[in-house]
């Protein structure tokens, strides 16, 4: 098996459900995504047949390779993508098109609204690169309580303040004996019932110990509380046996020898003071908070949250209700302020502007926010007013489109120092795009959180890819006994669709001229499939369904 592909017959990829000599994991997998044919009853008409195209979608080469490897890829009807696409045709008809470079003689770029001359998009993986860098880093650390600081990032290494544990404590109720058995029992030792174990009273968690425990002798000692010096072990309740002796007093026997250290959590088995629990940039989760309290902490030096604030842009938008009158839902608004919550960013609700040059003008200029982000009105139509807007505010832009299909016309610009704006163009799956791309970088860094480790995970079903730029495809986790872990393409990923994302665990970045099955592609996560931010959790079991949502990568 080479790396990146799986082996396998020629021509399976272009197999019909059923037929002699298919792929019954590629059979499955055409099911679930629906490009197999579904079988009616007998008498009850013509049975649909699977379209299949040549894979040609990245040109000759793309086609030549696809002839090497035997394979046809399934047409998908709401890719939009796919060979013979009238998009793709239109995007495969030459440089002049929105991805290709605008030529040697660029205009000067117009002061007013209107039609721009298209700048030549930025590649995506360089395009997140920019946007990490726009800053320098996070703003000056701030020192707060400890329960304040839940989702930031710490801007110092997290050290032991004391021992963990700070003294020998008790692993378990039972009794701390000292030497080889029987032991006396030192009083007092009650029995839960006679003869058996059960002490209900002696060492207490949270009560000092001032007397030491003689050879040969026992006490009784609850969990947590502090072992008294001249113990060797601890004998669990359910081990030890009490007798009394015709002296009346009481002895204690175990059924085999309790080892030195039995039960015992010596004094840093944890840590010792001035170990290093936690690396600066390390997120603040609840376990963290409650490592720091038992170190010894009150309070944490941490980044502060970047705060954000979210302009929705068109008259259009309705925000309650169903669509009427030529007017559609704000899909937008109610997604990107959770989605800045589950990335450490602080975001009030989003505000809604009509498509007015002025307000928008006057929104920009009076906001405080480190980072800005307008959803629409990234383009060059009648009441796109973004590009103007920000030559009127003198701000520089750092990307003016990216290569990347959804989410082409999206923008970052820098409004004053340390304030910036990102720009998502307005079809939901497009913004999520440009979310992913420009606005969580940036985010990041002024954060001061470490970017993800990147991964690769093999794809189990091919992609189809634009001719010259990135994809960014939904996909759902799925455990196939045959081939591990992989991740399944999911419909409905047209620009203005957000059913596939709602279902999917990741987005898959599909290079150009797509992805035959089996190669390994880089994955983003999304915020509660990664758990990048504390609170949030994985979705639920796989199910049969091929848009409900899925659990996160193991």
């Amino acid at each position: 098996m080479t790396h990146g592909e799986w082996g396998g017959e020629p021509g399976m990829a272009g197999s019909t459900w059923g037929e002699p000599g298919g792929d019954p994991f590629d059979d499955a997998l055409a099911l679930a995504n629906g490009t197999a044919p579904r079988r009616g009853r007998p008498g009850s008409g013509p049975e649909s047949t699977t379209v299949t195209v040549p894979y040609a979608a990245g040109g000759a080469a793309a086609a030549t390779s696809a002839a090497r490897d035997g394979g046809d890829v399934p047409y998908t009807p709401d890719d939009p993508f796919a060979p013979d696409d009238p998009a793709a045709a239109r995007s495969r008809s030459g440089p002049s098109g929105p991805s290709g470079p605008s030529g040697p003689a660029d205009p000067a770029p117009p002061t007013g609204p209107g039609p721009r001359p298209a700048p030549a998009a930025v590649p995506w993986h360089r395009a997140r690169e920019l946007a990490e860098r726009a800053v320098p880093g996070p703003p000056a650390a701030e020192t707060s309580a400890l329960g304040e600081a839940l989702g930031r990032t710490l801007a110092a290494p997290l050290t032991a303040l004391t021992d963990l544990p700070s003294f020998d404590t008790s692993a378990m109720d039972g009794w701390a004996v000292s030497g080889p058995g029987p032991w006396l029992l030192d009083p007092p030792a009650d029995a839960a019932e006679p003869g058996r174990a059960g002490p209900r009273s002696g060492i207490l968690a949270g009560h000092d110990v001032t007397e030491g425990l003689l050879d040969g002798h026992a006490i009784p000692i609850a969990t947590g509380a502090r072992v008294p010096s001249g113990a060797t072990a601890v004998l669990r309740s359910e081990h030890g046996e009490v007798r009394t002796l015709s002296d009346g007093g009481r002895r204690l026997y175990a059924p085999r020898p309790a080892p030195p250290g039995q039960d015992i959590r010596p004094r840093g088995q944890e840590c010792r003071h001035g170990d290093q629990l936690l690396p600066a940039g390390a997120l603040v989760t609840p376990a963290v908070l409650g490592l720091a309290a038992a170190a010894g902490y009150d309070e944490l030096t941490a980044y502060r949250r970047p705060r954000a604030e979210v302009f929705v842009l068109g008259d259009e938008l309705l925000d309650r209700g169903l669509p009427r009158e030529g007017r559609i839902r704000d899909a937008l608004g109610p997604m990107l302020a959770p989605w800045l919550h589950a990335l450490g960013v602080e975001a009030a609700a989003p505000r809604h502007l009509a498509d007015d040059a002025d307000a928008l003008y006057a929104a920009l200029a009076d906001s405080t926010a480190d980072v800005v982000i307008t959803t629409g009105g990234t383009a060059s139509g009648p009441v796109d007013h973004v590009h103007p807007t920000l030559r009127r505010l003198d701000a520089e832009v750092l990307v003016d489109g990216v290569a990347v299909r959804p989410g082409h016309p999206m923008l970052l610009a820098r409004l004053a120092p340390g304030r910036h704006l990102v720009g998502l163009p307005g079809n939901p799956l497009a913004a999520v795009s440009g979310l992913l791309t420009l606005a969580e970088p940036l985010l990041r860094t002024l954060a001061g959180r470490r970017p993800a480790e990147p991964y690769r995970t093999p794809l189990a079903a091919a992609v189809h890819g634009h001719p010259q730029d990135t994809r960014l495809v939904p996909v759902a986790y799925r455990d196939d006994l045959r081939h591990g872990l992989t991740v399944v393409p999911l419909r409905f990923h047209g620009p203005a669709m957000l059913r596939g994302i709602a279902a999917a665990d990741a987005l898959a970045v599909v290079p150009p001229g797509g992805a035959r099955r089996g190669t390994e592609l880089e994955i983003l996560e999304l915020p509660w499939s990664a758990g990048w931010s504390a609170g949030w959790t994985p979705g639920s079991a796989p199910g049969d369904d091929p848009t409900e949502a899925t659990g996160g990568r193991a």
